[in-house]
């Protein structure tokens, strides 16, 4: 199977305006909150690909209602609903690969921690090895400890 690549960095284009209307009884901080995690959404990886299919936004939206009434203690009904949704939207790893997605491993971020790593065993501050000093368990070659 040939994969999609999605940057690792996320969507840096505008969210689109949310497409449900609002709801009666929504106070003003839930509808808030609701285009909060509308934005967050469209940061995501996945945006990237949804920008593409405009036939999503709509299952999207629907995925933050349900996320929204989750929050909020929603019934395992609800919960349920979500996870379905969610891997329509490829959120989760099952809905990634069910999308054909992948996200591309950020390359630079990559060297960064590498870097890192290395810079944490290096002898520059005359401790010697991090790794030495750490007491040694049963598994690590210390026989009887």
């Amino acid at each position: 199977m040939v994969f999609t690549a999605l940057p690792a960095e996320g969507y840096g284009g505008e969210a689109p305006a949310f497409p449900l209307g609002p709801i009666a009884e929504r106070t003003s901080e839930l509808a808030e909150r609701e285009l909060a995690i509308w934005a967050e959404l469209w940061r995501s990886p996945q945006a990237c690909a949804w920008a593409l299919q405009p036939w999503r936004w709509m299952t999207v939206a629907h995925y933050v209602r349900l996320a929204l009434k989750v929050e909020l203690g929603g019934a395992a009904a609800d919960v349920n609903a979500m996870i379905r949704l969610s891997d329509q939207i490829g959120l989760s790893p099952a809905g990634l690969k069910e999308n054909g997605w992948k996200i591309a491993e950020d390359q630079l971020a990559a060297k960064r921690h590498e870097k890192d790593a290395e810079d944490l065993v290096d002898d520059e501050d005359g401790m010697g090895d991090v790794r030495d000093r750490f007491p040694k368990g049963v598994n690590d070659g210390d026989a009887g400890g």
